[in-house]
């Protein structure tokens, strides 16, 4: 039987308090097929990346988290992967959880697995701001009555991807900025590719990377704009060719 071949990839920016605990909860046998990339950080992040030996690659002007896992995905797929596995190098979502989100997809069940800080019910518990929960689950439930689908929550850092999924849909199109997470799960149901999610613990630390306040409106109106845009072309009034890629 073949090996399945799996790429992690961490999009990083200013990750340095937070990155060499996140690479080294990483299962070993997954250690040495992971990439980063980094999106021209102030801090000493390539140092890290330098001392635990990731092969990384650098952005020489901040492009955005989009832009970021555009890079990621882009050196990922030139690997012929089967499987690609992002997560954020802040280590709020844990590592551990790899050989589960491989076994998802490697079952023939999923094309997609999402890491859910919701499913567990413990998001409140594990630090997870109130504010912040409350505008997760108000989205997260316009996102599905936009939909048609159930799922948890579209709002996670750590993702895993058949890599045919990667290869279908048009990243390049998608914004450089946040929305980038929602864009690409609704190209992602647009194109009829199975969905599922794993509970994964939340982790909010005082180091952990996190958009500021006004970031997060604009990512949330974002969010409602593209689900309205999706529900359009569900009704068949108007057909983005963003999210509809015919």
């Amino acid at each position: 039987m073949k090996k399945i071949k799996v790429i992690i990839v961490l999009p990083a920016y200013n990750a340095e308090k937070t990155l060499e605990k996140t690479y080294l909860n990483i299962p070993d046998e997954y250690k040495k097929d992971v990439i980063l990339v980094d999106d021209a950080s102030t801090d000493k992040t390539i140092e890290i990346a330098k001392k635990l030996k990731i092969k990384y690659f650098i952005h020489p002007k901040n492009l955005g988290y989009g832009g970021n896992q555009k890079t990621c995905y882009q050196k990922a797929l030139q690997l012929n992967p089967d499987i690609i596995i992002m997560i954020h190098p802040d280590y709020q979502y844990d590592p551990k959880l790899i050989p589960a989100l491989v076994g998802m997809i490697e079952s023939g069940n999923y094309d997609v697995v999402l890491g859910s800080r919701i499913l567990g019910g413990g998001a409140l518990k594990g630090g997870m701001p109130f504010y912040k929960y409350l505008a997760n689950r108000f989205l997260t439930f316009f996102e599905n009555l936009c939909t048609g689908i159930k799922l948890s929550e579209y709002h996670t850092g750590m993702r895993a991807y058949r890599s045919e999924v990667l290869k279908k849909i048009n990243l390049k199109k998608n914004s450089n900025d946040f929305v980038f997470d929602n864009q690409i799960l609704l190209q992602i149901v647009a194109q009829g590719f199975r969905i599922g999610e794993i509970s994964c613990p939340t982790k909010y630390f005082k180091e952990a990377s996190s958009i500021n306040f006004r970031r997060s409106l604009i990512y949330g109106f974002g969010c409602l704009y593209w689900s309205i845009i999706y529900l359009l072309g569900r009704l068949k009034i108007y057909r983005h060719r963003l999210i509809f890629q015919e």
